[in-house]
């Protein structure tokens, strides 16, 4: 099997998915060609899994103060680049598209005919999850901006539908390193000092896009990105204060983490993120940089940890089978070794009974004690 594999490249969270995929699909045998789109050429840092990758400037929304900026996110479109690399994107060769919201792999599947699948959290807005902030142009946008035939949606939960668990790689939990780890790259990093470090009884090791070499800033230490030492720093820390992204959140989970996370303004998606995680009892929400939410939340216990399969293997072992298992059946086996903290799965269990959604569902969740 030869397959094409597009990862939007505007989020850093698509690109660990797409790494911790690309490993799996490796042992599986399956030869993948990689396209990467949403940000410059230069952007990309720890690319190594993905080979001989192919970059392109695709289609992006850009922030600016932690909000989507329409105005800088049409400035920066190029419609015209977009329909000639579509035009030149020769597919034929691929038994396979898979696109992680990646619209250009998407599109020049369908104009040419090709079986395409999507691996994404953006799939998950396919059926009627919680969501929140949503309007009209943000439901075509989910629909059109990467359409595929079959879409594979991961969530946190099944919502009672044929949902995924997160595809996230296995983080070694490590001793306590005594700091709470801060991602908030929509965010300027003035703000975020002028946020942290009034609270100087606590360490913060904050990873931001605009830190080209690491220094200290009274109780804050600035980290350029770097996925190895941002893993390290994540296995060992008291808690992680974010935006609203899937993946993060997912892997903090993974490791019993407590959760602060301030949804991208503007951003219905991180919304509906941050409101599900709060619904969930898994992450206390802000809408803005709240020093109140965060003095509290400094004191706050963590859940516990959310155990979830290989999801990866699991769908690498499916793509080679031609995926000949339903995908009903492949998200109830995964959701039935999928463990969450008893506290947790009460939250759950009042909300399946309030959306009446199906017992048969709520039996496949398991409890940790």
């Amino acid at each position: 099997m030869k397959v094409l594999f597009g990862v939007q490249g505007t989020g850093n969270g698509h690109i660990s998915r797409s790494r911790t995929l690309a490993r799996a699909l490796r042992r599986a045998g399956v030869s993948v060609d990689y396209l990467f789109s949403g940000r410059p050429a230069d952007g990309y840092f720890d690319m190594e899994e993905f080979g001989a990758y192919r970059t392109f400037p695709g289609l992006t929304f850009v922030s600016h103060e932690g909000k989507v900026s329409p105005w800088r996110t049409l400035q920066a479109a190029s419609p015209l680049r977009f329909w000639r690399d579509l035009r030149a994107l020769d597919c034929r060769e691929y038994d396979l598209i898979v696109s992680d919201f990646e619209p250009l792999t998407a599109h020049a599947a369908r104009r040419l005919g090709k079986p395409s699948l999507t691996i994404s959290h953006q799939a998950s807005f396919n059926w009627s999850i919680p969501r929140w902030g949503e309007d009209g142009v943000s439901r075509q946008l989910m629909r059109y901006f990467a359409p595929v035939s079959q879409p594979l949606g991961l969530h946190w939960f099944h919502f009672g539908y044929p949902l995924l668990p997160p595809v996230i790689d296995a983080i070694t939990p490590a001793a306590d390193n005594g700091a709470i780890l801060v991602y908030l790259p929509f965010e300027h990093r003035d703000a975020i000092s002028a946020l942290l470090s009034r609270f100087n009884r606590h360490t913060f090791i904050c990873f931001h896009p605009g830190v080209q070499s690491a220094s200290q800033w009274r109780n804050i230490r600035f980290e350029p990105p770097c996925r190895a030492g941002f893993l390290a720093v994540l296995a060992g820390c008291r808690g992680v204060i974010s935006n609203a992204g899937f993946e993060l959140a997912s892997e903090a989970l993974s490791l019993g983490k407590k959760l602060l996370v301030k949804p991208l303004g503007g951003q219905f998606e991180q919304l509906t993120n941050g409101k599900t995680l709060e619904l969930m009892g898994l992450a206390t929400l802000m809408d803005c940089l709240d020093a109140n939410i965060v003095r509290t939340w400094l004191d706050s216990q963590a859940p516990g940890v959310v155990c979830y399969p290989n999801v990866a293997a699991e769908l690498a072992d499916w793509l080679v089978a031609g995926g000949q298992e339903s995908v009903s059946s492949l998200s109830r086996r995964l959701w039935a070794r999928t463990l969450f903290p008893e506290e947790v799965s009460d939250r759950l269990s009042e909300f399946v009974r309030g959306e009446t959604v199906g017992n048969s569902w709520l039996s496949q969740v398991t409890l940790v004690d």
